[in-house]
C-alpha cells in the first residue's frame, strides 16, 4: 500500500524551489521556459518577501506538499482568505447569501494565483503522479477546512483537464470567461488583419495609426534590457490604473523591485517613450507559449494607445517570438473587435454545508448555461472574415 505524508507551510520558503519547480514547471526542469510563471516558487516567492500577501493582506499562505518515499510528488498555493478581493472569479453573493442565513463564510481557503486572473495548473504534480497528486491535494485542502470549520475550498483558474479531475472528485464545477488571441497561423500583424472582415481591418489600421503618431517611440524590452527606470514608470501606471478599478493596488512597491531583481527574464514591458520618458506601458509575463497581459497605465490620455500596447504589441511581439496566444487580462467585452475571442474559464469549489452545496450546485448549472450561449453569441460577433472570398482592401 502506498503512504503519501501531506505537509502544510506558511512560507513557499520551507519548500526548496527545485522541489517545488520540479512540480509546477516540470517543463521547465533543464531549461527553457515554464508553462506560464505564476505558479513558480520565484513568483509565489516574490508576493511573499515583498508582503503582497501574509501581514494584513488577507491572503496567509498555507501550501501543501505531497510526499512518497521521500520524494514530494505534488504540491499547490493555498491561501487561508479572509475576504474575496483579488480572485477575479467572484463570489460575494455566495458570501452574502450564507452570512444573511446566518453563517460564516470567511474565512476560506483558496488554490490560486493571488491577484492573478490566469488560466493554469494548481493542482502541481511531478509527472506520473497526476492522479494520486491532485486526490491527495484535493483530500487535504478539504480536510483542513472540515478540520478548520471553514465554509469552503475554490480552486480558481485551474486548467480544463483539472476541471475534470475535480468535477469527478465531487467538487463543484464552474464555467466563467476570458478573451484570448490566438495565432491561426498568421506569420506576422498583417496575416492577421488578412483574416478580419474588411471594416475590422480598417478600424485597427486608423487606431493603430493614431497611436503611434503621439510624438515618441514604442520599445518592448526584456531581460536586463528593462532598467531601474523603466520599472519606476511601470510603478506610477499602476499606481494610477489600481486606484482607479479597485481603489487600492494590490502589489506594493516591493513587488516591483523584487520583480527587478528576480523576475526580468520572465517579464515584458512594452513603453510608448517620448524623448526618453515613458508616458504610458503594459506589464506582460512570458510563458512556453503565451503571452500574459497583467498590468498597464499611462500619465496622459493618448488615444488608443491602450489597445496598442495591450493588445496590437502583444500580438505583434508574440507573432515576432513564436508564441501562439495572448491573454490580455480579464473581462473586456471591446478585445473582441480587436481579434480576441471569447474562451471558457474553469474553477472547483467545495462547500462544506450540504443544503448550501445543493444551492450553489444549481445556481452553477444555470450559469454555465449562460456563459455558454454568451460565448457562442460573442463569437459569431467577432470580426472574423465569414467568407474566404470577402472583397479584400
Amino acid at each position: 500500500m502506498t503512504t503519501l505524508e501531506v505537509s502544510v507551510h506558511d512560507r513557499i520558503d520551507e519548500i526548496p524551489a527545485a522541489t517545488w519547480d520540479a512540480c509546477a514547471a516540470p517543463e521547465a526542469v533543464g531549461g527553457g521556459r515554464p508553462r506560464d510563471p505564476f505558479t513558480t516558487h520565484r513568483f509565489l516567492k516574490a508576493l511573499e518577501d515583498s508582503r503582497s500577501v501574509g501581514g494584513r493582506s488577507g491572503w496567509q499562505p498555507r501550501h501543501l506538499s505531497v510526499q512518497m518515499g521521500g520524494q514530494t510528488i505534488a504540491v499547490a498555493p493555498l491561501y487561508a482568505k479572509s475576504h474575496s478581493h483579488g480572485e477575479y472569479i467572484f463570489d460575494w453573493s455566495w458570501a452574502n447569501a450564507w452570512e444573511r442565513a446566518g453563517g460564516r463564510y470567511y474565512p476560506k481557503l483558496q488554490m490560486a494565483v493571488p491577484f492573478t486572473p490566469v488560466t493554469g495548473r494548481r493542482f502541481l504534480c511531478r509527472p506520473g503522479h497526476e492522479d494520486m497528486g491532485r486526490a491527495a491535494l484535493v483530500q487535504a485542502a478539504v480536510k483542513i477546512a472540515s478540520d478548520n470549520d471553514l465554509s469552503s475550498v475554490h480552486v480558481t483558474f485551474c486548467d480544463a483537464e483539472e476541471a475534470e479531475a475535480g468535477e469527478a472528485m465531487g467538487l463543484l464545477s464552474r464555467a466563467s470567461q476570458q478573451y484570448h488571441w490566438e495565432d491561426g497561423g498568421y506569420r506576422n500583424f498583417a496575416g492577421f488583419l488578412s483574416a478580419l472582415s474588411s471594416r475590422k481591418r480598417k478600424t485597427i489600421r486608423r487606431e493603430r495609426e493614431e497611436a503611434q503618431g503621439f510624438g515618441g517611440e514604442i520599445v518592448a524590452l526584456t531581460g536586463k534590457a528593462i532598467e531601474k527606470r523603466h520599472w519606476d514608470a511601470m510603478w506610477r501606471f499602476y499606481q494610477d490604473t489600481g486606484a482607479r478599478k479597485w481603489g487600492q493596488p494590490y502589489l506594493p512597491r516591493a513587488f516591483f523591485e523584487l520583480a527587478a531583481e528576480r523576475l526580468t527574464d520572465d517579464c515584458l514591458l512594452i513603453l510608448a517613450e517620448r524623448q526618453g520618458h515613458p508616458v504610458a506601458g503594459a506589464w506582460n509575463f512570458v510563458g512556453r507559449d503565451t503571452l500574459f497581459g497583467r498590468y498597464w497605465g499611462a500619465t496622459e490620455h493618448i488615444p488608443f494607445m491602450h489597445f496598442e500596447l495591450c493588445y496590437y504589441q502583444a500580438i505583434d511581439w508574440a507573432l515576432a517570438h513564436g508564441l501562439t496566444r495572448v491573454e490580455a487580462g480579464a473581462q473586456g467585452e471591446h478585445k473582441i473587435a480587436r481579434g480576441y475571442k471569447p474562451v471558457m474559464c474553469h474553477s472547483l469549489h467545495w462547500i462544506g454545508d450540504e443544503r448550501f452545496r445543493d444551492a450553489i450546485a444549481d445556481y452553477l448549472e444555470r450559469e454555465r448555461a449562460s456563459v455558454d450561449e454568451e460565448i457562442e453569441v460573442l463569437t459569431s460577433l467577432g470580426p472574423f472574415r465569414r467568407e474566404v472570398h470577402e472583397e479584400q482592401d
